[in-house]
């Protein structure tokens, strides 16, 4: 551990919404998964939960400062609504509430920090069963949506082709990578002064390939970590057709903000291929399909909002 990890401030985010039942034990994990961090707070930013998930965070022995945000705006605006109350020169550590910090990570992320060239910092992120999360991707692409569509997501990625980033040597060394899921997310303070708040017209999905891209876009690079480690216990997006069709539309959206009319189209027929040939597998890729069918999106179109998608904040977060 460098030296100057101890005297870095430090605010620990997570987003709440109807979390009742992971949040106790993701806040059991902060003492040891801060070990080593001396300046440090932690936030947890409520969206509006119904099922007193606020209530469990105040009464945990932590006592982390809980913000109230008096409505669910999505992943993004709690996230901004949290760092909101955090002073500016505070590294932030974002945690989907369902996971869990092994011991010393914050401060091994804060260690990769130390190099100012480095934006945001990673944790290796295990599944529930104890194998590793692949959770690493490669910005968004023609070629990488179309090898997914017709090779399938295992066969892309062990060929390194796909959106997803499979190699074993990166997930044991490390290294600089264009993006990955958000549930776990260390991001400078030189970062946040310079890339800004998080996009909340991204209500969930999308939101953390844009804000990662725009750190890329300020000259800083996002870091995987290995030996900063967490439990994600995550869940099946492909299992809710909601959150599939949402996931779908903002991937078309996001990627239109990138690429000409043409490009997109042809990236929005490549998300049809995958949905048509997994027709049958399930309601979760019949929904995408569908969603890809119907999106149209312009330059001048915002991601997908709330919509009916509001209560589904708690069901992931691009994890």
């Amino acid at each position: 551990m460098r030296a100057d990890v101890s005297s870095r401030r430090l605010a620990v985010v997570t987003v709440s919404y109807n979390s009742s039942d992971v949040l106790t034990g993701y806040l059991d994990s902060l003492s040891d998964g801060l070990a080593g961090v001396d300046n440090c707070e932690i936030v947890v930013a409520d969206n509006a939960s119904s099922d007193g998930s606020a209530d469990v965070a105040e009464a945990h022995p932590l006592r982390p400062r809980v913000v109230r945000t008096g409505r669910n705006g999505g992943y993004s605006a709690g996230i901004n609504a949290a760092v909101a109350t955090t002073g500016p020169d505070s590294d932030i550590l974002i945690l989907n509430p369902d996971i869990r910090l092994l011991p010393g990570t914050a401060a091994r992320l804060l260690d990769e920090l130390a190099d100012s060239s480095v934006g945001v910092a990673v944790p290796k992120i295990f599944n529930e069963d104890g194998s590793i999360a692949r959770s690493v991707r490669r910005e968004p692409s023609l070629s990488t949506i179309w090898s997914d569509s017709l090779l399938g997501t295992k066969i892309s990625s062990s060929l390194g082709l796909g959106e997803l980033v499979a190699t074993p040597d990166l997930y044991r060394i490390g290294g600089a990578i264009d993006w990955a899921t958000g549930a776990a997310l260390l991001v400078s303070a030189r970062a946040r002064a310079a890339v800004g708040a998080w996009d909340e017209s991204f209500f969930l999905y999308s939101e953390e390939v844009d804000y990662l891209r725009r750190v890329r876009d300020h000259g800083f690079s996002v870091r995987l970590v290995p030996d900063a480690q967490c439990v994600h216990i995550g869940g099946a997006y492909h299992e809710n057709v909601q959150l599939s069709a949402l996931m779908t539309r903002n991937r078309i959206r996001y990627f239109r903000r990138h690429h000409g009319r043409l490009a997109t189209a042809m990236y929005r027929s490549g998300l049809l291929v995958e949905g048509g040939l997994r027709y049958v597998l399930g309601p979760g890729h019949r929904a995408a399909f569908h969603a890809a069918l119907t999106t149209v999106a312009t330059s001048s179109e915002r991601p997908a909002g709330a919509g009916g998608f509001a209560r589904l904040a708690d069901e992931g977060s691009g994890s």
